[in-house]
């Protein structure tokens, strides 16, 4: 008599086990190729972000001048 049919609760058990880890190693298979593809798209926004506050500094630097420029004009006339 084999252990298998000494013991079939047991060989269940095993089986039950074994497809609960194949399906845990494909949720963190599935979960490291979500992190990996969040950090990526991360990186992308901050550089979005960057580039934005850049443009933001450069349009408040052209409107203060033009205010300046306004002023001095103002005083001229």
């Amino acid at each position: 008599m084999s252990t298998e049919e000494q013991n079939p609760e047991a060989e269940l058990n095993l089986d039950h086990l074994e497809v609960r880890v194949e399906e845990l190693i494909r949720t963190v298979s599935r979960l490291k190729e979500e992190n990996h593809l969040l950090h990526n798209r991360q990186g992308e926004l901050t550089a979005e972000r960057a580039e934005l506050i850049e443009k933001s500094e450069q349009a408040k630097s052209r409107v203060e001048s033009m205010i300046t420029r306004l002023k001095s004009m103002e005083t001229n006339l």
